[in-house]
Order: structure tokens, then C-alpha cells, then sequence
């Protein structure tokens, strides 16, 4: 096992999580050796291991491990690039940054030699990709449907649980830390979209651009929504999927989605984590952690840490074993949909029409409809005052 010497860029809620459980382990030689920050602030570490020059970790030839804990996912792709190409292994969070430019960064670490490793990135202390790499190898992967969003979770779990409304809740979430102080990112769906598109990557050995998947958030979510979810005896959160369809196709989305009790998921509150993976020989097996927090997702930095001390890499094996598999939009799903005006509704082309229902100020349908034609209009419903959601 060799020694490791970290120079750690971000020094936010998981880079002091990290640094915290990395002095209490003792199954790794590592130590942190500089610690690249943006601003001048009083830390309780060490003032000799800070910095703000981002050079000085790249060109450090003694530091032999970068670890990039940053938000900004412009700067976070520079500091990687850099970093693998300078032949430095790397560990990144930044599912933004790694859902767009993989494909490059892979081309990268296999004409180095090097390795990036981000289990941190999807699911905080879950260590799912790192499963779909090792024991999921195979092409009997069916779906795979989880709870990607810490932040998300929790401010359904206050709702639906506890009775608060959405502000309260969002509110709640970002006294916490759970959420931050612009929490698009995660009510949005977004976060969980990058996270999907890297756990596909790993499950079904295909990377997906982010415009190409379907992706609707919470925050639209209204009392009447609620209302009726309650009523019909459902549980609400945001899931992300993807699903085989057919012998050589996928499809993916993020949703809001509507549980019934026998579904894995259901139950997982507050802000944690539930990844249910579907085989064709194996039926489903369930992982279940926290998704959001300082130690649970340092430790998943940690974790990837050990295992550059034993040399290890993510082979990529499904995506150089299984090139047929496609993307197809050519997937439908029964919604919800909660509309006020009609000709908001008249935007969605369903296949089949279940229910409808027309009330003072509020109407819903619930109807069939495919992803492909979901996708066309994305971007208009994001900005209209409706809601959709994936229904039983």
C-alpha cells in the first residue's frame, strides 16, 4: 500500500468532513499536505497547509493524490484535467462537472495511466458505483431506481411526514445544511440528473448527455398536490431511473414520483439515500444511506482515497464489453399532471387519457405519455405553473 500525500482543493462541509475522518482512520498512509481555498477566513486546521494559489498543488511533485471538493464545476473540470494529466490520481465530488465531460476524462486516464475515482459523487455514503463496477459486472442489469438527492428528500420528508409547507421545509433543509442557500440545484432535479447519467455510465455502460433525459423537479409542488397524493395513500419523492427496454436500449428520467408501501424506496426519509437495482436472474436488492452531511459523504472520499493506496481504477468494463446498448426516448410512463390553464395542458401529446378532473383554480389529468414527447416541451413546463409527476 502506498503512501498517499493529498492536496486537497475546497475546504467547505465535505473537505472539513474529510479532513476529520481521515485523521481518525487507520486503514490508509495519508495525510492532507496542502489545502487550496478561494477565501481568507479563520479555519480550524492547520495555517501552513493553506493556500490560494491552485498551482501549487498541480505542480507539487511530492503531492501525488488531488482531491477536488469544490462547486464550481468550470474550475472543478480545469483542476481535474490538469491533475490526470500531470499523471496525479484524482478524487472529485462534482457530479456536475463529471456528468459532462467523462467521455474526455476517461480518453485521459487511459493515455496516463492515472485514475479518478468519484464514489463521493452519487449517493454520499453509498458505495454504489464501486458495486456496479465490481459486482453488477454483467449485462443482467434490468433498471436501477433510487433516491439521489439528500436535500430533496428531507424537504418531502417534512411535507409528507411532518405537515410543513414547501417553504418551511426548504427553509428547514438549509438551516441543516442539507440545502443550499440557492437550492435549484437540488429541487430541480439536476443534481440527481448528473448523478444518473454516472451511475448509467457504470450500470449500462453508456453515457448519456444531460439534454437528452427528461428531468422535472419539486418545486412546483403545491397543497394540492400534496392533498392528493395523501388521499390516494402514496409517498412522494424525486426518482431518478433507468431502465433496459428491450434487449439493447435504456431509457432514463427524474421525476417527482408517486409510492405505494411495497416499493423499497417509500420509506427512505429525511436526508437519505435509497438505490434499488434490478437484475434479471436476482429480482431487486435495496442500499439505503445518507446521501447528504459531512462525515457520511467524507467518508466516501475517504473511501475512495484507500483504494488509490491499493492502485485501484474503475475499468469501465460494461462500457467496453456492452457498445450496443443505445438511448431510446421511446419509453412511457403514466402521470400526473396538475395544470391551471388548458392551453398548459394542451402541450403534453398523451398517448391515452385516464382520469380528469376539473375544480375551482385547479385541474389535473392523469394519462399516459412518452418520454420523447415529455422531453420536446422541458424546458416551457419547467417555467409554467404546473406539476408532473410519475403515478402508480
Amino acid at each position: 500500500m502506498k503512501k498517499l500525500n493529498i492536496g486537497l482543493y475546497g475546504y467547505g462541509v465535505v473537505g472539513q468532513g474529510l479532513y476529520t475522518v481521515l485523521q481518525k482512520s487507520k486503514t490508509v498512509d495519508a495525510k492532507v499536505s496542502a489545502i487550496c481555498v478561494k477565501h481568507d477566513k479563520k479555519r480550524d486546521v492547520d495555517e501552513n497547509l493553506i493556500t490560494k494559489d491552485r498551482s501549487l498543488i498541480l505542480n507539487n511533485d511530492d503531492i501525488n493524490v488531488v482531491v477536488e471538493l469544490i462547486d464550481d464545476a468550470g474550475e472543478a473540470y480545469q483542476i481535474v484535467k490538469e491533475a490526470l494529466l500531470k499523471g496525479k490520481s484524482v478524487v472529485s465530488g462534482n457530479k456536475a462537472m463529471l456528468a459532462e465531460h467523462l467521455e474526455e476524462l476517461i480518453k485521459i486516464q487511459e493515455e496516463t495511466g492515472s485514475s479518478l475515482l468519484y464514489d463521493a459523487s452519487s449517493c454520499g455514503s453509498i458505495p454504489v458505483i464501486r458495486n456496479l463496477e465490481e459486482y453488477y459486472d454483467n449485462d443482467l442489469l434490468v433498471s436501477l431506481t433510487g433516491i439521489l438527492n439528500g436535500s430533496s428528500n428531507y424537504i418531502l420528508t417534512q411535507i409528507f411526514r411532518d405537515g410543513k409547507d414547501y417553504e418551511t421545509a426548504l427553509k428547514e433543509a438549509q438551516e441543516l445544511g442539507f440545502a443550499e442557500s440557492d437550492p435549484s440545484f437540488d429541487v430541480s432535479g439536476k443534481d440527481s440528473l448528473f448523478k444518473l447519467v454516472i451511475l448509467t455510465l457504470h450500470a449500462f455502460g453508456i453515457l448519456v448527455h444531460t439534454n437528452k433525459v427528461f428531468r422535472f423537479g419539486i418545486e412546483n409542488l403545491n397543497d394540492f398536490d400534496v392533498k392528493y397524493t395523501k388521499e390516494k395513500g402514496f409517498n412522494l419523492k424525486l426518482v431518478a431511473k433507468v431502465v433496459k427496454v428491450g434487449d439493447n436500449k435504456i431509457a432514463m428520467y427524474v421525476m417527482p414520483t408517486m409510492l405505494t408501501r411495497d416499493k423499497y424506496i417509500y420509506g427512505v426519509e429525511d436526508e437519505y439515500n435509497g438505490v434499488v437495482i434490478k437484475g434479471q436472474f436476482y429480482d431487486k436488492q435495496f442500499m439505503f444511506g445518507k446521501g447528504a452531511g459531512a462525515y457520511p459523504t467524507g467518508s466516501a472520499v475517504l473511501s475512495d482515497i484507500t483504494a488509490l493506496a491499493h492502485n485501484y481504477k474503475y475499468e469501465y468494463k460494461k462500457r467496453k464489453f456492452f457498445k450496443s446498448n443505445e438511448f431510446t426516448g421511446d419509453y412511457s410512463l403514466k402521470i400526473y399532471l396538475r395544470f391551471d390553464n388548458k392551453k398548459d395542458s394542451d402541450l403534453f401529446e398523451f398517448e391515452e387519457i385516464y382520469e380528469q378532473y376539473s375544480g375551482k383554480g385547479t385541474n389535473y389529468v392523469i394519462g399516459k405519455i412518452s418520454l420523447k414527447n415529455l422531453l420536446k416541451i422541458n424546458d416551457k413546463i419547467e417555467k409554467l405553473p404546473v406539476f408532473v409527476s410519475v403515478i402508480p
